[in-house]
């Protein structure tokens, strides 16, 4: 998975939330969330980046660009 991470917190600001809040909606420590996103996003998962897309509302199209680098559906076929 390609998370492109500047993008990710973007949308946290713009969502007038916080990576804290993004964490716990998770079940993880803050820490554990920063420390994921500082190494690349490799620890992000699919489970993750679901659970993240539904925190913060993301539309299919928003969710594809940040956590895989696609701008449509199309692309992952």
């Amino acid at each position: 998975m390609e998370v492109n991470v500047p993008m990710l917190k973007k949308t946290i600001v713009n969502k007038n939330t916080t990576l804290e809040a993004v964490a716990n909606d998770l079940g993880i420590d803050r820490s554990t969330l920063y420390r994921r996103l500082k190494n690349g996003a490799q620890g992000i998962t699919l489970s993750d980046a679901k659970r993240i897309s539904r925190y913060l509302d993301l539309a299919p199209e928003e969710a594809l660009l940040i956590f895989w680098g696609k701008t449509n559906f199309n692309a992952l076929h």
